[in-house]
């Protein structure tokens, strides 16, 4: 039986088709739902999906987070078309951030090609209107979970990292209101302690991420999951990083040339992760932040390790020799730490 629902554009519909806040989605097969939602879902959406009201408060929020290094800053934290956790508050400053010119990257953990940073340049490529690549050098923001990239950062591009959990303080007291007085009184003693056990129970601080950061002498700051290989390249560095959370509506900011210092004890340094005597399986590299990857050949697992930063370990497949600073403006540019060559001798790189 069909129905008439009035005339629009000459056609009609079935009883069966769909609307989505007045555009048609027709329910014929799933081909075509799918077709519809490439050529007119994202009609009626505000440029960057977010209205005007809300990227203006998330780029005020921004600019008291730059303007006070380290702080935390309260915004409120939008609905996103995915659940909180998943990287809502970096989405959320990542569009606010977005122009027509841009070019977007983002990475998950190292990975341009994950599920989760797949649909997040997606959806900035299809409600922004802005180009996307996996190329750390041609992007001008980068949006991050876990990871900072490998190939040095210029003046020009942004970082935006997504955070968890936004307090360092979090770790040794759960009172975000007694955690708000310690910022207030610079009192981080109760993280020292922290650090002295972590120390005397397994003889030096063993914190794989989150490791707690001073930044610009004055707040203590939770740098994101990165991993303490990427800590060192948040200090000086000469690109903006942005670090929002929106479960927790919190964002805070690491402006260019600011001072980010480790908390460590004079006999106990702040180290990086080593991977002495193993190189990346693909290409070869040993000053980059290497992950296990195992695999089974015949009942038997063998683990290789592999460069976590994928689109960096793509290059250096092309050309082994290439540089983190190859594209930098400046020569010889200390960004992050490096790991023994057993060709030079076991001497760092």
């Amino acid at each position: 039986m069909t129905e008439s629902t009035g005339d629009h554009e000459g056609d009609q519909t079935t009883a069966n088709d769909k609307t989505d806040g007045g555009t048609r989605v027709t329910s014929d097969s799933v081909d075509g739902v799918l077709a519809d939602i490439e050529t007119k879902g994202v009609a009626g959406y505000n440029y960057a999906y977010l209205d005007e009201h809300t990227k203006r408060e998330v780029r005020r929020a921004m600019l008291k987070a730059v303007a006070i290094p380290g702080h935390q800053v309260p915004y409120a934290s939008r609905p996103m078309p995915l659940a909180r956790g998943w990287g809502t508050g970096g989405i959320q400053a990542s569009l606010s951030l977005l122009g027509p010119t841009d070019t977007f990257k983002v990475i998950d953990q190292g990975a341009d090609e994950s599920v989760n940073a797949a649909n997040i340049r997606r959806l900035a490529a299809d409600t922004a209107d802005v180009e996307t690549t996996t190329d750390t050098t041609a992007a001008d923001v980068i949006q991050s979970r876990h990871r900072i990239p490998e190939e040095v950062l210029t003046d020009e591009q942004r970082l935006v990292l997504q955070v968890p959990i936004t307090d360092a303080l979090r770790k040794v007291d759960s009172s975000d209101a007694a955690n708000r007085r310690r910022h207030a009184h610079r009192n981080y003693g109760k993280m020292w302690v922290h650090l002295y056990e972590n120390v005397v129970e397994y003889g030096e601080i063993n914190i794989a991420s989150r490791y707690p950061t001073v930044v610009a002498g004055r707040y203590l700051m939770d740098p994101s999951p990165i991993p303490r290989w990427d800590v060192p390249k948040l200090d000086d560095a000469d690109h903006l990083t942005i670090l929002a959370a929106g479960r927790e509506a919190r964002i805070y900011a690491v402006p260019p040339h600011t001072s980010v210092e480790p908390l460590a004890f004079e006999d106990r340094a702040f180290t990086v992760e080593r991977f002495p005597e193993e190189a990346c399986d693909a290409c070869g590299s040993t000053d980059t932040y290497l992950v296990e990857v195992s695999s089974e050949d015949e009942g038997t697992f063998e683990t290789r390790y592999a460069c976590n930063d994928a689109s960096f370990c793509a290059k250096r497949r092309e050309d082994p020799a290439l540089t983190k600073d190859h594209h930098h403006d400046r020569a010889g540019v200390d960004w992050g730490p490096g790991t023994p060559n057993t060709d030079a001798g076991g001497e760092t790189e």
